[in-house]
């Protein structure tokens, strides 16, 4: 069912939104061991659910959890599955998310785009500036990441319920709506009940570009190794200190460099990434994070950091050295083979929509890596997303239109998939 020449999206409103949502300072914090990490995702979650009940979104509600749910009722009666769509609130507390200062090129002309800071987005660095001339971007001014990921999937759902809502001719099931808290920090799912979701298939809107389908994830672990040794004053700590933070930094000089390391490596290899360290000489810790696509060769890396900080420890005598691994979610690509349609139709909904579409794979992970792990099958679709985690952030708002244009396709496609 082509609904393509049946509806316009609304892309005037649609940024509106997107400016309104970058605004909001929702950085996950990863040193806090609450749920959301940060109070201020809260408040973000509470526009977003008024927002909603203003559409006439009658269940739209935050719970406990700072989760935002929704439904938008069925159009065919009720007769078949279930979507969810999927979308997190929190941005990544890798670089400056307060005071967000969106800027809006109109027409990109083409070329590197200098920020008010002064620094640059070059097509050197980001080739996919080269097939966004003629559209619109936004940017911030240079000082802090922009939050299009993920707040440009937010809109793009929020934008596609109310354009729903506005036209019952288009064909659809119910609809489920949920924004989470804390993915950026690997807890995104942590507080979902899919006895809630209580749906068949899921999509997060959380991919980069346009056309773009993830159907594979690394599988990803944590790891904190601590370093406890002896702190005394200076003056007297001859024979006496033992210098954690020797240890720490001998433990990070053991990992490869030149291999293993996310600076080195590409497509479907695996990294080992010391991403933080902090202490003093009583005690100190690495925090990192090991990635892999396949699941198996984590248990190698987890081997490599345990033997490099027993060699680092033993460097400084003294020094006792332990090792913390967690597990953090497991490829997209094994769960979902139960369900062959959440790609398959997607596919198709870019077809039906003359477009061209690719099946990629992530260096990274989303919400729908766990959902998919625990029992809902849940791909990773485009969201306009560019440069993500950076002061150089930007979002393209024609792709974020197309979108929300797929969506509507594929929900008709999944009308016709009768319960």
């Amino acid at each position: 069912m082509n609904q393509k020449a049946k509806i316009t999206i609304n892309r005037t409103r649609l940024l509106e939104r997107f400016l309104r949502y970058v605004r909001f300072d929702t950085a996950a914090d990863p040193r806090s061991d609450a749920y959301p990490s940060s109070e201020k995702q809260r408040r973000l979650a509470e526009l977003l659910a008024s927002e909603l009940a203003a559409m006439t979104v009658s269940d739209a509600h935050v719970d406990e959890n700072s989760l935002v749910w929704g439904t938008v009722p069925a159009t065919d009666g009720d007769l078949s599955p279930t979507v969810a769509l999927v979308a997190h609130i929190d941005t990544s507390p890798e670089a400056p998310s307060d005071r967000v200062s969106p800027q809006v090129i109109e027409r990109y002309p083409g070329g590197d785009i200098r920020l008010e800071a002064g620094n640059q987005i070059t097509v050197a660095a980001c080739p996919a500036l080269e097939s966004l001339v003629g559209k619109t971007l936004v940017t911030t001014d240079g000082k802090t990441l922009l939050g299009g990921d993920d707040k440009a999937g937010v809109a793009i759902i929020m934008e596609l319920a109310q354009t729903l809502i506005e036209n019952p001719h288009l064909q659809h099931g119910k609809l489920r709506l949920l924004f989470t808290c804390d993915e950026e920090i690997g807890r995104g799912t942590d507080k979902i009940d899919l006895n809630k979701v209580d749906a068949m298939v899921a999509y997060t809107i959380d991919g980069g570009g346009a056309g773009v389908i993830d159907v594979e994830t690394f599988s990803a672990d944590a790891a904190t190794v601590r370093f406890q040794g002896n702190n005394i004053h200076p003056a007297i700590a001859k024979g006496v200190m033992v210098n954690a933070i020797r240890a720490a930094a001998d433990f990070v000089a053991e990992l490869p460099r030149t291999r293993m390391s996310p600076e080195t490596t590409s497509d479907r290899e695996g990294f080992v990434h010391p991403h933080s360290i902090r202490g003093g000489v009583g005690e100190a810790s690495v925090e990192l994070i090991l990635r892999s696509f396949d699941a198996d060769e984590l248990n190698e890396y987890a081997a490599m950091i345990r033997e490099a900080a027993h060699a680092a420890a033993d460097k400084t005598p003294g020094v006792e050295a332990s090792v913390e691994v967690r597990r953090q979610y497991r490829n997209l690509r094994d769960g979902l083979q139960r369900l062959p349609q959440a790609v398959d139709l997607a596919e198709i909904a870019f077809t039906n929509l003359g477009r061209t579409s690719t099946q990629e794979i992530i260096r990274g992970g989303t919400d729908g890596s766990q959902l998919t792990e625990k029992g809902l099958p849940t791909p990773n679709l485009s969201s306009g997303q560019h440069n993500i985690h950076s002061v150089t952030e930007f979002a393209c708002l024609d792709e974020m239109v197309e979108a929300t244009e797929h969506l509507v396709e594929l929900l008709s496609l999944w009308s016709d998939q009768r319960s």
